[in-house]
Order: structure tokens, then sequence, then C-alpha cells
């Protein structure tokens, strides 16, 4: 861009990559600049094993009874589980999966934030399982089923020999919770702990055998098993940080997206950040600035009162229902009335 502004982009394919390797990678790009503009010899120290030792493992292992074990756990876990969350669509699906996606952003405050680590600590829970379990609850408003499956992934590193590799060990996870019975949102947890203590114990899985075993009916319009994700992204991720250089990280957006809905959140210093992606043939920005709302008053009201019932968190996202279409409703006999003032201003000469 000019004699000391300069754009460095970086592509490395999924299939070989994922969120995990990125941070391994900023880490060994950043070494290895400050040796070479010193002088001095490369400081990585020779890795003991490389990602093909990983995979060859996974195929020797899962496999035979070990891969029949895991199967097993998925196969009762997922049994008779609905096929697609129904949830209310601004257009029909057509026939085929469109993958437009879009963003909007989502910041919790660091008080509601610091609030949502105490509530995980004294239930027992983590951060990740007690935005879950809201998720989940804002999902069955929308969809009136008690039955919730929702995505997730998993670095699938869990062995320190893998931590500096750079490969695809990511896996994703079907996350299925049963919301009936009107417990409290304190029970519901248990339920949700529950879920991703057994979903862990089971991540060795390959996603696609999972599919393949479990022999679910394959659709073009939706993704298998699940079409909503959560992510809480807590990978390893160090600034980028070049001797004598002013570097700036420029975000790039895919355009695309693999399920209908997809809530990502990550710490910052000033609070949990993130973002609900939607596939925006089927979602318009403004339901999805209402789900975005509801979310955050779904929380505020957990943490106040974390033994209310799910008809008690329902009737709150009732009333923010109503808010909504109130305002829904003034805006657009606003934007009527503006219409007719503009014709009315036409029809009689006026500019």
């Amino acid at each position: 861009l000019g004699e000391e502004e300069h754009v460095a982009l970086f592509t490395m394919h999924h299939i070989i990559s994922d969120g995990w390797s990125v941070g391994v990678f900023v880490k060994e790009l950043a070494a290895e600049y400050e040796a070479f503009v010193t002088g001095q010899p490369s400081p990585l120290p020779e890795l003991e094993i490389q990602y093909a030792d990983f995979a060859h493992w996974q195929r020797t292992q899962l496999q035979g009874d070990a891969l029949n074990a895991q199967l097993a756990y998925w196969k009762q876990q997922l049994a008779g589980a609905p096929a697609v969350l129904k949830l209310p669509v601004d257009r029909m699906r057509g026939g085929e999966k469109v993958t437009a996606s879009s963003k909007q952003p989502l910041a919790l405050t660091p008080e509601l934030s610091e609030s949502l680590k105490t509530l995980s600590r004294q239930t027992g829970s983590t951060v990740f399982m007690t935005l879950l379990g809201a998720f989940q609850i804002l999902l069955r408003h929308h969809s009136g089923t008690d039955d919730i499956l929702v995505g997730t992934d998993v670095a699938n590193r869990n062995r320190v020999e893998v931590e500096n590799l750079i490969g695809f060990f990511i896996n994703q996870l079907v996350l299925r919770t049963d919301l009936s019975g009107n417990p409290s949102f304190a029970e519901l947890l248990e339920r949700v702990r529950e879920t991703t203590f057994g979903a862990y114990a089971h991540q060795d899985t390959p996603f696609d055998r999972l599919v393949e075993a479990l022999k679910v009916e394959r659709s073009l319009e939706y993704s298998p098993l699940f079409q909503v994700k959560f992510v809480y992204q807590n990978a390893p991720m160090p600034p980028l940080e070049l001797a004598d250089l002013k570097v700036e990280v420029l975000g790039i957006e895919s355009g695309t997206t693999k399920v209908d809905l997809q809530l990502t959140l990550w710490e910052e210093k000033d609070g949990l950040k993130g973002w609900l992606e939607y596939n925006a043939h089927l979602f318009e920005a403004t339901t999805i600035a209402r789900l975005n709302s509801q979310f955050v008053m779904l929380l505020n009201a957990i943490l106040a009162q974390p033994q209310l019932q799910l008809s008690d968190l329902e009737q709150v996202l009732k009333d923010a229902d109503r808010q909504f279409e109130s305002i829904a409703s003034r805006e657009i006999k606003e934007s009527r009335s503006q219409k007719f003032k503009t014709i009315r201003r036409k029809a009689i000469g006026i500019n």
C-alpha cells in the first residue's frame, strides 16, 4: 500500500488447520521474525511428532471395540432426536442449502460477564455450560420444543504432545438437552453439565463417522444432526507482535455459513464479546437483533434469580416479544405516515 504500509495475507485450508493452529502459527511467526531481523538462528525446537503421527494414531485407535464403545454412547444419546430444529424463519428454505451469511455483534458488560463467572463457580459449571443453558432456553422459546440439539466445536487436543502442532484436530459435538418438566435454571444447568461431560468423554468420534453410523437422513436444505451452533472460543491466541512494526489484524468475512445460526463468544478484558452469525437467506437482520437483545435480557433475569423456573423465564421472553412487536408496529405506522406525507406533497406539487 506504500513504502511503510503493507498487507500480509495468509491462507490455510481448513483441511490442514483449525482455530488453535492459527495461535500456534502466530506465535511461531513472531519468534522466527525476531530471529531473522536480529541475525539469530531459529529458536523453534524440532517437533517430536508431526500431524501425520496423530492421524496414524487416530486410525489405529478408533476402530473395533474402542470405536464401537464411542458410537454406542452417541446412538443412545441421539436416539429419536428431531432431524431439524424448527425455528421461525423470515424466508422459507428453497429446496437446497443457501449459505450466504451475515453477523451481528454481541457484547456483555463487564458486570454481567463477572456475574456469569460467579454463578458458574457456585453451580460447579463452566461459563460455557451456563451460556449454553441460556441459549437453549432462547431456542426453546422460539422453536416450541423441549428437545434441543446444539452443535459445538471441541479442540480435541487432549494430549500435551499435540498442543504445538498445526493441523486439523477440531471435532464437532452434538449437545442434546431435555428442557421438559419446567425445571429451574439451576436444575437445567445440572442437565446441561451432565450432557456436556458425556459429550467430552466421547469426543474422539469423528463427526462424519457419527453421521454415517446414525444413518441420518440427509437433505440439501440443512446440515445433519444440528442446525444451530454455540462456540465459546478459549484457544490460546497470542497477539501478533513483530519487532519495529505496528501490526493490526484485519477481519475477513467468508460470507458463508455452514449452519442456520451460530452464537460465538470469547472473553476480553472488558467482558465477553462475540457475534450471532446467521443464514441471511432465512433470517432478516431485525430478527437477529431481537434474538441478540432477548439473549442478554434472559441472562440478566437468570443471574438475578437462578432459581427461576423455565415458565418464569418464558414469561420474560414473551414480555420481550411484546415490546419488540410494539416498537415494530410503531415504526411501521411512522413509515407509512411519512410515505403518505411524501405522496401527498408530490400530488399537490410540493418538493
